[in-house]
């Protein structure tokens, strides 16, 4: 896990004002744009010739800004990152314990490094999104019998 590291934006530290404009632009190029894979771009006071960045990483970059614009803090983590246990529960929103024990179940894919547990972060939101998915199914089916006993 030496290598993988997270960088992290603190709320109010990127100008709100600023960042909306630059998100402003940033869609409406991309919206001009639909089939471009590349995104090309300019410094306004001149420089060094145009910057050429992938689509998907306009894309992002147009997400932290639009949650920067907001005033929200932002955290980029890459995908084949290892957490320790208290990071995916912080992540998932429960308690330690808990989380060991969807570990320990074999719910959740995990590796040992000494005695210490590690929880790929990919493996950690594929749990997640499965979770959410149970949750809204189950949320349907009660207002579904609502629905029925109303």
């Amino acid at each position: 896990m030496a290598d993988v590291q997270v960088k992290r934006v603190e709320p109010g530290v990127i100008d709100s004002e600023q960042a909306a404009r630059a998100v402003q632009r940033i869609k409406a190029y991309l919206q001009r744009h639909p089939d471009e894979q590349a995104v090309s771009v300019q410094a306004e006071h001149g420089g060094d010739g145009a910057l050429i960045l992938p689509r998907e990483a306009v894309s992002l970059l147009a997400y932290i800004l639009t949650q920067a614009a907001a005033g929200r803090g932002v955290s980029v983590m890459p995908s084949h990152a290892e957490l320790t246990t208290q990071q995916a529960a912080d992540l998932l929103n429960v308690s330690r314990p808990y989380l060991i024990g969807l570990l320990e179940a074999g719910t959740i894919s995990f590796k040992r490094v000494g005695r210490h547990r590690r929880i790929r972060y990919d493996d950690l939101m594929a749990y997640k999104r499965e979770s959410e998915a149970q949750s809204r199914t189950a949320v349907d089916e009660l207002a579904a019998l609502g629905q029925e006993l109303a």
